[in-house]
């Protein structure tokens, strides 16, 4: 027995979506047994551009009853049925979420009609309720109403109940341990199946083969599963707009967060929140005015001729440099951290020796400033992170030149890497950024044995 339904809401995604109108059809297979159609009173107002696509405004729900009050004739209907619906999971999570809302469990074992419609009827180029019933000519009266709509699908369904093969498709739908109520409606199952449970990234695509998300894991297949059973709002919606998965591996995870943070910035994937920002680099550098005296500033790193070192916002810069100030005695003045003062005053800073008032000569002073610029070379090392590869037979490897990210690559573990000129025609060069800074500071710290340091030759930490 089945009960096959659609419901129309207020559009405000899983957890915050009210029902306006339900219509459930229970159908034995061959007929309808039994029926039940209904307004809702949402208990809150229904926007605009619902009304102008269902048809329902406010005040037709206003003398509508609650959920409360309909719940038992629904959980009598459905009951020991097999929930249907097309992209069921919309349909089925609304319905449990708002139950769950009147402290009542609604369980049903479901089936999608979309994804059966794929599996028992392929190569139709879509598979919305209304171009596929208008493929198999299926008329569909009051379109967007509960009613219409669950109506026509109790049509499709039957349809593909009479399909070549349904019986075993409909058995492996129902299994419980084939996925396939828990996979995206315009998702093949081949797709999923297909997904190494390797490290690497993962490109979720619409129908129009556009990324919509990316994303990394030590195991890609199962970190997919995982979006399938979130029931967030973002994810579901994300999830109903998935029509194919794409991946890359990494070989390790350190690899998967860059080529994550890359792509994320290369292809601004809608349902990505993070790492969208452009953050804008600034820079750090030296420079003698017209008395000879050597200043320490920052500006944006496009303006800067060449950085000593690369920041990502000016409170990180002015700290840096408050730092070589205290540690060379440095004047704050001349290091930028006052303006438009005729002697420092900087309150953390209080070890100047006089060159903003005459007291120090320009040699001395400069000599300190040039043993800062030293010190912050010094720690500008060229290395390679070395890592596990994609396979035995490769290493992956992660280049930071001077202290930059510039890119990683794959060698064959046959290559004696002696120098960065050994291993560049294998990198695929990258742009170093905020977040490329943090994630290799991070494996330094915690994999100081992965390190190559050119400077010395030798395995060690950097």
């Amino acid at each position: 027995m089945y009960s096959i339904v659609d419901i129309e809401t207020t559009g405000n995604g899983i957890k915050g979506n009210k029902i306006t109108e339900i219509a459930i059809f229970k159908f034995d297979g061959q007929k309808v047994v039994d029926e039940f159609t209904s307004l809702v009173n949402p208990e809150c107002e229904i926007p605009y551009f619902i009304t102008g696509l269902t048809g329902i405004d406010s005040h037709m729900v206003r003398d509508a009853p609650v959920l409360s009050e309909i719940a038992p004739k629904i959980l009598e209907i459905t009951q020991d049925t097999i929930f249907v619906a097309h992209s069921v999971n919309f349909d089925y999570n609304v319905i449990k979420e708002e139950f769950k809302t009147i402290g009542i469990s609604f369980v049903r074992k479901k089936l999608c009609t979309v994804r059966l419609s794929r599996r028992l009827i392929p190569g139709y180029s879509s598979y919305s309720l209304g171009k596929l019933c208008s493929s198999l000519n299926i008329t569909i009266t009051d379109r967007h109403r509960a009613r219409g709509d669950a109506y026509a699908t109790v049509h499709l369904f039957r349809k593909l109940l009479e399909t070549e093969n349904a019986e075993t498709v409909f058995t492996t739908f129902l299994n419980a341990r084939s996925q396939e109520a828990t996979l995206p409606p315009s998702l093949n199952r081949e797709v999923y199946e297909s997904l190494p449970s390797k490290p690497g990234v993962y490109y979720f695509k619409n129908a129009k083969g556009e990324i919509i998300y990316v994303g990394k894991a030590k195991n890609i297949k199962k970190r997919v599963l995982s979006h399938f059973y979130d029931k967030s709002t973002k994810e579901v919606q994300m999830c109903r707009e998935t029509s194919d998965i794409d991946f890359e591996l990494s070989g390790n995870e350190l690899l998967a967060l860059l080529m994550e943070s890359a792509a994320i910035k290369h292809h601004y994937p809608l349902f990505n929140r993070a790492q969208k920002r452009n953050v804008v680099p600034y820079g750090i550098f030296a420079y003698e005015d017209r008395q000879g005296i050597m200043h320490l500033a920052f500006n944006k790193l496009r303006l800067v001729p060449k950085a000593l070192i690369t920041f990502y916002n000016t409170t990180d810069c002015r700290l840096f440099i408050e730092q070589l100030c205290i540690a060379y005695n440095l004047c704050p003045k001349y290091c930028h951290l006052q303006e438009n003062v005729t002697s420092c005053s900087h309150f953390r800073v209080a070890d100047c020796k006089g060159i903003c008032r005459g007291k120090e000569s320009v040699t001395d002073y400069n000599k300190r400033v040039q043993e800062a610029i030293h010190s912050v070379s010094s720690e500008k090392n060229t290395y390679i992170i070395k890592e596990k590869g994609r396979t035995n037979d490769e290493d992956a490897i992660v280049m930071v030149q001077e202290a930059v990210y510039s890119g990683y690559g794959f060698v064959p573990k046959n290559v004696s890497i002696n120098s960065i000129e050994d291993i560049l025609a294998y990198i695929t060069p990258q742009k170093d950024n905020l977040e490329t800074t943090r994630l290799i500071q991070t494996h330094k710290v915690k994999y100081p044995k992965s390190i190559i340091d050119f400077s010395t030759g030798m395995i060690k930490a950097v």
